[in-house]
């Protein structure tokens, strides 16, 4: 019984790990998808592309305001309202990636671009888009995505490796910071458009394995109960309840998947 039947849900950053996952696991639930995203088939091309009957494309920029406003519009002009949202943008340093972080040394440019695609991105995403889903007569459903790390700290220890380019390594602070705001703009969304029910809620991903190291995997399962990190399609079924009517009384949630890892 849990389905996205004749739902039309949009899903920010289709295109990236997590986001491409959930965007076919929801089409085959049978929902119509709406994927906004910088990576795209027509990168250029600020129109809707069909690509199928059920899958719609266009790029979009969500820390540029003048482009969400006109992706909006575009949406209700095509599809007149939205039932769901799903907002997977952000930026994830991977362990090998990850150097020079310390918060001593990070610029505060990269503490302004991390902070506008996770935060304000996150703002204009629900100012615009979730917007259309409070003037939906039904209501709706969003869904934001923190981290386990909006729910503990980052072990440091973790990014310290003997290679000179991340012996210093850092999760960034920034990276922090975004995860635990998200969890806030859930929260505040689950009490504002409450009375159109429109309902918000935010789930708490744990490290996904995408091939990382083996010495970085070994040392993040051994902080897991379960011994292992996600397979990236662990996370389908909780979104799919999430956005449907299944779930019509949960609201205002955090719910982590990590195998554990914030239950030590």
């Amino acid at each position: 019984m849990i389905n996205l039947k004749n739902k039309i849900i949009v899903i920010i950053g289709g295109s990236g790990l997590l986001g491409g996952e959930f965007l076919y696991s929801a089409i085959e639930s049978g929902a119509k998808v709406i994927n906004l995203d910088l990576e795209t088939q027509n990168k250029n091309d600020k129109k809707i592309h069909s690509i199928s009957d059920n899958y719609f494309e266009i790029y979009c920029d969500i820390t540029n305001e003048k482009n969400i406003i006109k992706v909006a519009n575009l949406i209700k002009e095509k599809f007149l309202y939205i039932d769901g949202l799903v907002n997977f943008a952000s930026i994830n340093p991977q362990p090998d990636q990850i150097s020079n972080t310390q918060l001593e040394n990070m610029s505060i440019g990269q503490w302004i671009v991390d902070l506008n695609v996770g935060l304000t991105g996150a703002f204009l995403v629900l100012k615009y888009i979730g917007k259309i889903i409070s003037e939906n007569k039904n209501g709706g459903s969003i869904v934001l995505i923190s981290s386990d790390l909006g729910i503990i700290a980052p072990d440091q220890r973790l990014y310290e490796t003997n290679t000179p380019d991340t012996k210093d390594g850092k999760k960034p602070i920034s990276y922090s910071a975004v995860k635990f705001g998200v969890i806030g703009l859930s929260k505040y969304i689950a009490t504002y458009w409450a009375e159109k029910n429109v309902r918000s809620n935010v789930i708490c991903p744990g490290g996904v394995f995408n091939g990382q190291n083996i010495e970085f995997t070994k040392k993040i399962e051994a902080r897991i109960p379960l011994g292992r990190m996600a397979r990236k399609d662990e996370f389908n079924s909780a979104l799919i309840w999430l956005l449907s009517d299944s779930s019509s009384y949960v609201n205002g949630a955090v719910i982590p998947i990590d195998g554990g890892r914030t239950a030590w």
